[in-house]
C-alpha cells in the first residue's frame, strides 16, 4: 500500500542526556533534542496485517496536525521541532476516520463496514497510570504517527478497543462522506476538550474565556467554550484567514496578538475583573503566559495544551494572590472524552467540519503538510 513515511536520523544534542530507557527502547521523549535531517515522502510499504484483537481500517480521511508540521519544519541544526514523544521511521498521521474492513478472531463490539475514529495514545491498561486512570500518561505508551505506524495511509491496523463508532455523527450530517470527516477531527477536538475539561475542571456557565492560538485545537477549543456556555469567548492569532475561522466557530472577539496587548484588551473585556479561563494552544507559552497572567480573574485557570519544549518564567506570586491555577494537558484518552465530542457532533452543538479548509489525495500529503505550515489554513485534510 501507499503511505507517508517519515525517516530521520538518530543523532542527539551535545546537550541532551540520552536515558537508558531510550537507548533501550529507539523511542526519543524529546524528539526535537534527538532526531535529526528528518525526510518525508509517500512510499510503498507491507500491508497491515491485523491481529486477533484489531481491525483493519480503509483510511476515509486523515487531518494534517500541527505536530505533523513539527516532523516536516526544522531548525538551523536541522533537528525536527516536535518536542514529544518519537520513533522512526514510521507512517505519520493521527487524526483519522475509516471503515472497518476486516475483524480480528477476539473483537465483538465491531464489524466489517463500520464507521470509526480512533485514539492516538495506545495506553497499555496494565501499568501503574493507566490502572489508576491516567491512560495518557501510560508508561508504555505507543502513539499512531509518532511512535508506531498511522493513518496518512490506505490501511492501518489497530486494536478495536480504541475504536468509537461514528454512527450518531452519519445520523447528524445524513452524508457518508461528511461523517468521514467530521471523525477525522474528533481526534484534535478531544485534545482540546481534555484539557479544558477533564484536567483543568472546566468553568462554569457565563464565564469569560480567552484561547491563544487558533490552529486546529485552539479552534476546538473555542468552539467548545461556546457550546459550553461561556459568556465571552476571545482568541488571539495571527492569521487572518484563522481569525475569520474563529469567529465562525464561536469566538465573540478576535485579535492579532502583534497589534494589541492581549492582557490589556481582556482586562477591558472583563471590566477589570480578568478572564477566568484561558487556554495556551499556540505552542509559544514564552508569549502567552505572561500576558495571561497580567489577566487572571480570581481563581482563574490556565491550561497548557500547545506544545513547547522551552522553560516559561512565571510569576508565583500572581497564582497566590489572585488564587491562580495552572494546568498541564496532554492526550484525549479516557474520561469518556471521545465519546462525549461525537455526541456534542451529533447533537449539532458542534460543527468542526467547519475548521477544514482544504482536501489533498494521497500522493500530495507532504504538499498538504506544507500548506498547513504557513498558518493560513484551518484544517487540512488527506482523503486517501
Amino acid at each position: 500500500m501507499k503511505a507517508l513515511v517519515l525517516d530521520a536520523q538518530w543523532d542527539p544534542r551535545p546537550d541532551y542526556a540520552v536515558s537508558e530507557w531510550e537507548k533501550q527502547t529507539g523511542k526519543a521523549i524529546t524528539g526535537s533534542s534527538v532526531w535529526r535531517h528528518p525526510k518525508l515522502q509517500v512510499q510503498t510499504v507491507p500491508d497491515p496485517k491485523p491481529g486477533p484483537d484489531d481491525v483493519l481500517l480503509k483510511i476515509k480521511a486523515c487531518g494534517v496536525c500541527g505536530s505533523d508540521i513539527h516532523f516536516y519544519e526544522h531548525d538551523k541544526d536541522d533537528y525536527i521541532l516536535y518536542p514529544g514523544l518519537t520513533k522512526f521511521p514510521t507512517t505519520t498521521g493521527h487524526e483519522f476516520s475509516g471503515e472497518v474492513v476486516e475483524v480480528g478472531a477476539n473483537v465483538r463490539d465491531l464489524k466489517v463496514g463500520d464507521m470509526v475514529t480512533a485514539e492516538e495514545m495506545i495506553w497499555c491498561g496494565y501499568c501503574t497510570p493507566c490502572r489508576n486512570g491516567y491512560p495518557n500518561h501510560c508508561v508504555n505508551l505507543e502513539e499512531i504517527g509518532f511512535t508506531i505506524p498511522g493513518a496518512f495511509a490506505e490501511y492501518l491496523a489497530i486494536g478495536a478497543k480504541y475504536c468509537w463508532k461514528l454512527d450518531a455523527i452519519a445520523d447528524r450530517y445524513g452524508s457518508v462522506e461528511k461523517a468521514f470527516e467530521a471523525g477525522s477531527v474528533v481526534e484534535p477536538t478531544s485534545v482540546a476538550y481534555n484539557g479544558m475539561f477533564p484536567r483543568a475542571g472546566g468553568f462554569a456557565p457565563g464565564a469569560f474565556v480567552a484561547v491563544f492560538g487558533a490552529g486546529p485545537i485552539g479552534l476546538a477549543a473555542i468552539a467548545l467554550a461556546r457550546a459550553s456556555g461561556a459568556g465571552i469567548v476571545a482568541a488571539f492569532e495571527v492569521s487572518p484567514n484563522r481569525q475569520a475561522i474563529a469567529k465562525t466557530l464561536g469566538a465573540d472577539f478576535v485579535y492579532d496578538p502583534r497589534k494589541v496587548s492581549p492582557s490589556q484588551v481582556l482586562m477591558e473585556l472583563s471590566k477589570g475583573e480578568g478572564f477566568d479561563f484561558m487556554v495556551e494552544a499556540a505552542g509559544a507559552p514564552n508569549k502567552t503566559i505572561p500576558e495571561m497572567e497580567k489577566a487572571m480573574a480570581i481563581n482563574g485557570k490556565i491550561v497548557q495544551i500547545g506544545r513547547a519544549a522551552e522553560r516559561v518564567p512565571m510569576y508565583l506570586e500572581t497564582l497566590q494572590v489572585r488564587r491562580g491555577q495552572v494546568f498541564g494537558a496532554q492526550g484525549h484518552s479516557g474520561d469518556a472524552v471521545f465519546p462525549s465530542v461525537i455526541r456534542m457532533m451529533a447533537s449539532g452543538r458542534l460543527d468542526m467540519t467547519q475548521m477544514i479548509t482544504a482536501r489533498y489525495d494521497l500522493a500530495k500529503t507532504v504538499d498538504a503538510i506544507a500548506a498547513s505550515g504557513e498558518r493560513f489554513h484551518g484544517k487540512i485534510t488527506v482523503k486517501p
